[in-house]
Order: structure tokens, then sequence, then C-alpha cells
């Protein structure tokens, strides 16, 4: 089951956008909630150890991707001693998912995974909750980053682009799958400035997830994207889509992707990565965030998970309780030192 998803969304750093994207995420919660509520309601009922599992984006994407995966080793396992459910919330960037999450304070039989993009999108949509505000749980992966474009675009190499960007970066249209603020912005972002190129003129459009992403991609609406790999790796083997280069310190070992260079290889100075873990609404009890956790590392330490690792071509970075609540803390503050440079806060 799902929610309908939401259209790209591009902000102009004054008070006009950021007034459009608190209207923006109002309807798409009024949106996501009716959808939701339809389908298959709320189930918080005391006779069942069944759960629920949210993954605030749509179907196919990078969080979509490592909440099936958790959910099917907790389920084979029968770790959790019950069924979870999978719900996709979309809209703002995870603005939504999120602000409903706050809203299901005492839950206990409720999970969301999250990333960086989640920790943008609050302050994109202007909502005051922050990650660490709910139950940090465990930090589940990492993963790099990669540099996406047509078959056909005229730009062959990294240094394409750049030359294009020192040229005139306006004339670049760029996009990624999370708001300002989350993976997918912050990396362009920080290439640019890498490059020596003024971040403030890279166009960036945002996108509710790969889905939309690869859509935009392919119809021709932008001319660079920035994401994780994992979900583009058809459109690659089918050479509708090429990878100009990644963004970890390695390459990435999968056959289809081994090729592409890092951009340290390329002479850019820089490594970045993103992340994704796993949350429980706030105001659970500290017996129910132990069990949690102690179910979550139980999945960590399986076969089963060790493979999804490989399969996907994730980082093992798994760390729970109070650390993850202090990297989320962490994260946080990096975000929004990055939006205040942008003059987007």
């Amino acid at each position: 089951m799902s929610t309908t998803t939401s259209g790209p969304w591009t902000p102009d750093g004054g008070g006009a956008g950021r007034r459009g994207a608190r209207a923006a995420l109002a309807a798409a919660l009024v949106t996501a909630l009716v959808a939701v509520t339809a389908a298959c309601g709320v189930t918080r009922g005391d006779d069942s150890a069944d759960m629920d599992m949210w993954i605030p984006n749509s179907p196919g994407g990078g969080y979509d991707q490592t909440g099936r995966a958790a959910v099917g080793v907790l389920d084979r396992g029968d770790i959790t001693g019950g069924d979870l459910q999978v719900t996709n919330i979309l809209g703002a960037g995870g603005s939504v998912a999120m602000s409903r999450l706050m809203g299901e304070e005492g839950n206990e039989r409720l999970m969301m995974t999250l990333g960086l993009g989640v920790v943008g999108s609050t302050y994109s949509f202007g909502v005051d909750a922050r990650p660490h505000d709910a139950t940090p749980l465990a930090q589940l992966i990492e993963e790099q980053e990669g540099v996406l474009v047509p078959a056909d675009s005229p730009f062959r190499t990294i240094d394409d682009l750049v030359a294009a960007w020192e040229k005139d970066p306006g004339s670049v249209v760029v996009g990624g799958g999370s708001s300002p603020g989350g993976p997918d912005h912050l990396f362009p972002m920080q290439l640019a400035k890498a490059t020596g190129v003024d971040p403030k003129q890279v166009r960036y459009v945002s996108y509710d997830g790969g889905g939309p992403l690869t859509s935009a991609l392919l119809g021709n609406k932008i001319q660079v994207g920035f994401s994780g790999l994992a979900e583009f790796e058809g459109q690659i083997a089918a050479g509708e889509l090429r990878v100009l280069a990644v963004s970890g310190e390695e390459r990435v070992a999968e056959d289809v992707l081994a090729d592409v260079p890092t951009l340290t290889e390329s002479g850019i100075d820089l490594v970045f990565t993103n992340w994704r873990g796993v949350i429980a609404p706030p105001g659970i009890s500290e017996e129910r965030r132990a069990e949690l956790i102690e179910q979550l590392t139980r999945m960590h330490d399986s076969p089963e998970w060790q493979h999804a690792l490989t399969d996907n071509g994730w980082t093992d970075a798994f760390v729970t309780g109070d650390d993850f609540e202090q990297f989320l803390r962490d994260e946080d503050e990096r975000v929004s030192t990055t939006l205040k440079e942008l003059d987007l806060l």
C-alpha cells in the first residue's frame, strides 16, 4: 500500500519559498492522512505483536530498499514475534512521514526508516520536530552516491560537468531524490564548493525519491542527477543512464559500476556518503526501546542481513541507542549549518 506521490519542489531561499514549502507540507499531510487511513487505518491494538514499518518516500527508493530489506530479515527470522506491515508515506521529502510519526507518541508497534534526507526536509518544509526528538533506535548503513546523466548526455566525464559549471552554473539543471539539506542536495553543493564553483549558483530541483528522479532524468527535465546508485542499477545496466563518478573512497564493486571512477580519482578532493537508520515514535518506554534495539541487533548479526549489505553495495554502519541519538544531533547541526551558508534558512 502506498499514498500518492508529490511533484518536484524548488526552493527560492526567500520567505515566499518557505511559506510555499509549509503550504505544500500541510497539503501533503492531509493527502497522506486521508489516503493511509482510508486504505488500512492505524493499527495499535493491545492483543497483537504485529508492527508497522513506515517508509518516508516512494516504493523503489533508497529508504524503501533499506526498510524492506530489514523487514524481510526480521520476518524470515521471526525476530519480532509477529507480522511487519510496510507502508510508504510520501510527501515533502519525508517530512509528512516525520510529522505523522511524532503524532504517534507512545505507539510501541511502529518504526520508520530515515536518513540524511529526512533531517534536511524538516528544515526545508518548516517542521519543528527533528529525528532526534523521536526515539532513535539504530543506524544501519552508509552508501556512497553517484553523478547520473541520461545516456545521450553531452557530459561524458565529471570534468565535463565541472567545466559547464565553471562557464555558467545556472546553465545546468541538477536534481536529487531529497529536499534541500538532504544527501542528494548536499552532495552537488559540496561538489561545487570543492571545484571552486559557488554553490549558491547551482540550480537544484528536488524530487520525492529515486522513482520521480529517474523519470526526470529520462524525460530530460534535468540534466544531471545526484543520488544513491542501488535503485538505478536497472537503468544503468540497460544503458539508459550513465554514471560520471561515485562519491566514496573506493569504486563500487558491482560489475555494472566497476569502471566508474571516484571523485578523488578524478582529481576532486571530496568523499561523500549518505546513511540510513530506524527510529520509533517519541514517548515509548525504555524497556520497549531496548527490546526494539535488541531485535534490530539480531537482524544485523544475521547472515541474511550481511547478504543484503553485499547485494545492495551498502557499507555496514551499525550504531544503536544513545550513540545513534548523538549522531542524529550532529547530523542536524551539519544540515542546518549548510542551509544557513546557502541562505536557505
